[in-house]
């Protein structure tokens, strides 16, 4: 945001620029007129666009060329003055814009019309003549790029005075250039391409046409239509009437603009041509600046990444309104209704990303259907592993959904919960935590990945057919503790002994997993645990994997049962998933229960009443829970 706009008035002598300033200032025409007006600042509460003005009085006759280079250096926009009746003071004007030139763009180190200063042609003196100059001066516009407007004025009658100052701020905090190109007669791929995204975002059934409903929502987040209406309306839904006269105008210019009484894309962007060519491009700019644009038409940082500060110890989930606004977006995509995204789906999701922000890897980090594609399950575990892992990130996914606008809050920071720190949750016993981290750690073919996928319903035979190059190291998926929904996010962590890093064992819950057909496999487990865990009060647990197998003999001091006893952990749990079916988990209900109660005793945890409680609320839980989606999908 702009804090200051800097006017600097310029050209020959006797053309009245001065006279302008103090006309401005005191709102009458001096007796007496200096040769320069000392600079001025008009405060922002008495400007349109509430900015403070500071404006500059060149004069060639008090002022060397050096001090011209300095004050161009420091100006927002130019005004050029001529006087009406003198048309030398015209044609001082190619000399004036060829020395403007050269130094705005030795300045910037390269030659953008975007970024060189705005001018303004500003004619004075026009109660001296019976007749307009814009016959003279529309051919300087057409040719000249940089010309933002130009006005007729009069300091000694008072004539557009404010106006000038008012084009002059305008030309500065709603410039044309970046917009659109007077050559083309068109608007620019870039700003095409920002109002593309604000129509797709405000297409909330993304049927490809802003209805009535979807154009009020438009208009009172956006500050959209009033500039096609005597009565400007701000935040306030249009009237019946005022929706039918915006389509109609549409209507009378494009075949296609509107369709089943709607406004189409080309109907969207052919407004705010419109808009631009009548010289209202501020409602264009309102709308990019409400959607995060900056004066380059590129998001602005303090958009996609408002700050947020997370304390030691603490975790970041999505809350309950993040999660309704991530549903909404699923369904609107999900125009099969099959509760999965096709590629076609998630690619039309992500068009109003700049990138594609999934790789291939997140289909074997969440739940896919058979054809492999992400599950509404799965997508909503994606969203909550982001905000677990990089809050930054998902704050800057969110800004690319319009999340702010959509919700009408400040930032995107408003869809995230920073959880209490995990050391006063284990003085209170107990946790309001959504998201548990357990980390997988193993001898290399220990079977860590496959106990991974199993997590998320893949048994060996799906699992085979993963290729390599998209690998996961990450799975998460729900489970139901006590009818309490949570996310479990299980890492997987590459096996180097001797350089496990504080991420690597920072977590929730421990799983050790051993390969009970590798006599070898086991002492990586025991050592990793008398090393990093032995002391911690982070609860492990030893997998027994690939029990399909025969079993063999460890190569260790003591068996893993024994081992398990002397340290009182769980006994070794059995886990195969070379399995017909989609392999059991229940061993990931325990794994959350243990992560949410770190505190039981090991008797706790080897009672089977304890666990029966824990798996039959996950069953219940889950099924109830699908059911409810299904039966809320087949009434949209």
């Amino acid at each position: 945001v702009r804090v200051h706009v800097n006017v600097l008035l310029t050209n020959a002598t006797k053309v009245g620029k001065t006279s302008l300033i103090m006309s401005l200032v005191s709102e009458e025409f001096p007796d007496e007129v200096p040769l320069r007006a000392e600079e001025i600042t008009i405060p922002a509460d008495v400007t349109p666009e509430r900015v403070p003005t500071h404006i500059v009085d060149y004069s060639e006759a008090e002022q060397s060329d050096e001090q011209l280079y300095q004050e161009i250096s420091k100006a927002n926009v130019i005004c050029i003055v001529y006087s009406v009746n003198n048309k030398k003071s015209i044609e001082k004007f190619f000399c004036l814009y060829n020395v403007i030139l050269t130094f705005s763009s030795a300045v910037s180190h390269h030659i953008d019309k975007d970024s060189r200063v705005p001018l303004i042609l500003v004619g004075n003196k026009s109660d001296l003549v019976e007749h307009s100059s814009m016959e003279t001066i529309l051919p300087i516009m057409n040719q000249y790029s940089e010309i933002e407007t130009c006005v007729e004025c009069s300091a000694k009658n008072l004539k557009n005075i404010s106006e000038l100052f008012y084009y002059a701020q305008k030309a500065v905090l709603h410039p044309t250039g970046p917009l659109y190109s007077p050559e083309e007669k068109e608007m620019k791929p870039s700003c095409i391409k920002a109002l593309t995204r604000i129509f797709k975002i405000s297409d909330l059934d993304n049927d490809g046409i802003l209805n009535d409903n979807e154009l009020n929502f438009f208009q009172v987040r956006a500050v959209f239509f009033s500039c096609l209406h005597t009565q400007t309306c701000f935040n306030i839904p249009l009237a019946p009437q005022a929706l039918e006269d915006v389509k109609n105008v549409v209507r009378k210019n494009m075949s296609d603009g509107v369709k089943d009484n709607g406004l189409t894309l080309k109907g969207f962007l052919f407004l705010h041509t419109l808009f631009i060519q009548r010289g209202r491009h501020e409602t264009t700019w309102t709308v990019l600046r409400r959607f995060g644009y900056d004066d380059d038409l590129e998001l602005t940082q303090e958009y996609l990444f408002p700050l947020f500060k997370i304390p030691p110890d603490c975790t970041t989930e999505l809350n309950h309104n993040a999660y309704l606004f991530l549903q909404s977006v699923f369904d609107k995509y999900d125009k099969d209704r099959d509760c999965a995204l096709s590629p076609d789906e998630l690619k039309d999701l992500f068009k109003v990303f700049p990138y594609m922000p999934w790789g291939p890897d997140v289909n074997n980090t969440v739940c896919t259907n058979e054809q492999g594609w992400i599950t509404y399950q799965g997508y909503l575990s994606q969203w909550t592993l982001t905000t677990y892992l990089d809050v930054q990130r998902c704050l800057e996914y969110l800004g690319y959904l319009g999340y702010s606008i959509i919700q009408e809050q400040e930032s995107q920071a408003a869809a995230i919960t920073i959880t209490r720190n995990k050391r006063i949750d284990l003085q209170k016993k107990q946790t309001q935590r959504g998201v548990f981290r357990c980390n997988v750690l193993g001898a290399r073919g220990s079977g860590k990945s496959g106990f991974l996928q199993a997590f998320l319903g893949r048994n060996l035979a799906r699992q085979k057919r993963i290729r390599e190059d998209r690998k996961s190291y990450y799975a998460i998926s729900t489970t139901y503790v006590y009818g309490q929904e949570k996310y479990l996010l299980l890492h997987e962590v590459l096996p180097d002994f001797e350089f496990l890093s504080e991420a690597d064992l920072a977590c929730d819950v421990v799983c050790l997993v051993y390969d009970i057909s590798n006599p070898r496999s086991f002492e990586y487990c025991a050592k990793v645990y008398k090393k990093h865990f032995l002391d911690s009060k982070t609860p492990c647990v030893i997998i027994a994997a690939k029990s399909d197998l025969h079993e063999a003999r460890q190569y260790y001091s003591l068996s893993p049962l024994d081992f398990c006893r002397k340290h009182k952990l769980h006994p070794p749990q059995l886990f195969t998933c070379n399995t017909d079916e989609a392999p059991s988990k229940d061993i990931y209900t325990k794994l959350t229960t243990m992560a949410m109660y770190p505190h039981m005793t090991q008797a706790d945890l080897k009672s089977s009443t304890f666990w029966l409680r824990a798996s039959v609320g996950a069953t219940v839980f889950a099924v109830l829970g699908f059911a409810m989606y299904k039966a809320l999908l087949k009434q949209r």
